[in-house]
């Protein structure tokens, strides 16, 4: 097998956006589908970006299912760690959409959706050892099986090890809990991402330098805090870098930190320095702001390039 670039695990479902923008979810008349879960829409993110990429994950014995596999093969993106639960459902996602910040979802993941039971004894070790760059999130940790499952493929992957720590606090019994693992998961990663609001829930700070010196405490080398409109930190233990966000017409922020994800994962393989990584991330996530959709709307480098380009002028 050979060794794939970027390689993610956790979180799928089909995402369903409504058409008819600004109005509450029992308003909306019709729905669009697309792909989606975090990690999921990461490896799509790659793909568009020329990279070799593939996600560990579970979808339902369902139609739904079927789709998961067949979107990602059309997205470039390997599907064959994609396993089958006999009985729990293919998550779906709805989505409300009140431009420019206010995207509330509702997710149908009860009572528990497939991509939570992957166990320690599924996972593709050798795929996991040798990907350049391996993706997990703080859902994946949330509850068992996967927690163990995760938190062994960490310590089992030798490339750049990203944990996003995808906060999602009805996942959660409590903030306790949530930190307790996010810092699990830091312990074995070497970068770090999350907004400010995940940063404090991870560490107790929402400051990003101080949050990085609890990170990098932990064993982290790189912390990356995403600010929305304010732009990005990034901070490693030799420098501290920020970086202005990138200005568009915001429809759906939804997804945009996946795209910048994909693109953060393809600058630290192509070795670029910190703030050109950091400023091509920002540009994914804004081209992503300004569609509707997640995975869909994952752009090629020809794309952030192009407005890389109109923001400078």
């Amino acid at each position: 097998m050979d060794k794939y670039d970027v390689l993610t695990m956790g979180r799928v479902g089909v995402d369903l956006y409504p058409e008819q923008i600004g109005v509450p979810l029992a308003e909306v008349r019709t729905f669009a589908k697309s792909l989606g879960g975090s990690p999921t829409n990461v490896a799509v993110g790659a793909a568009r970006l020329g990279r070799r990429s593939a996600v560990i994950t579970k979808v339902g014995a369902d139609g739904f299912g079927e789709y998961v596999r067949e979107a990602l093969g059309s997205f470039g993106v390997d599907a064959r760690f994609v396993g089958t639960h006999p009985s729990y459902r293919t998550p779906l996602v709805f989505a409300e959409i009140f431009p420019p910040d206010n995207f509330p979802i509702l997710f149908y993941r009860e009572p528990m959706a497939p991509d939570m039971t992957i166990t320690v004894g599924e996972l593709p070790r050798d795929a996991i050892r040798d990907a350049s760059v391996f993706w997990t999130t703080g859902t994946g940790v949330s509850a068992e099986p996967s927690r163990a499952a995760t938190i062994a493929a960490l310590e089992t992957a030798r490339g750049t090890r990203i944990h996003d720590l995808d906060h999602r606090s009805s996942l959660w019994s409590s903030g306790e809990e949530a930190r307790h693992w996010a810092q699990e998961a830091a312990r074995r990663a070497s970068v770090v991402v999350g907004n400010v609001d995940e940063m404090e829930m991870a560490t107790g700070v929402r400051v990003p330098r101080d949050a990085a010196k609890v990170l990098f405490g932990l064993g982290a080398e790189l912390v990356v805090v995403k600010r929305g409109m304010s732009g990005v930190t990034g901070i490693s233990r030799t420098e501290l870098v920020e970086v202005p966000a990138v200005p568009v017409d915001v429809v759906c922020g939804l997804g945009a930190g996946d795209a910048f994800g994909a693109a953060l994962a393809h600058g630290l393989l192509a070795k670029w320095e910190l703030r050109r990584t950091l400023t091509f991330a920002n540009a994914a996530g804004a081209i992503v702001a300004s569609r509707l959709a997640c995975a869909d709307a994952m752009p090629t480098n020809a794309e952030i390039q192009s407005l890389l380009a109109t923001a400078r002028a």
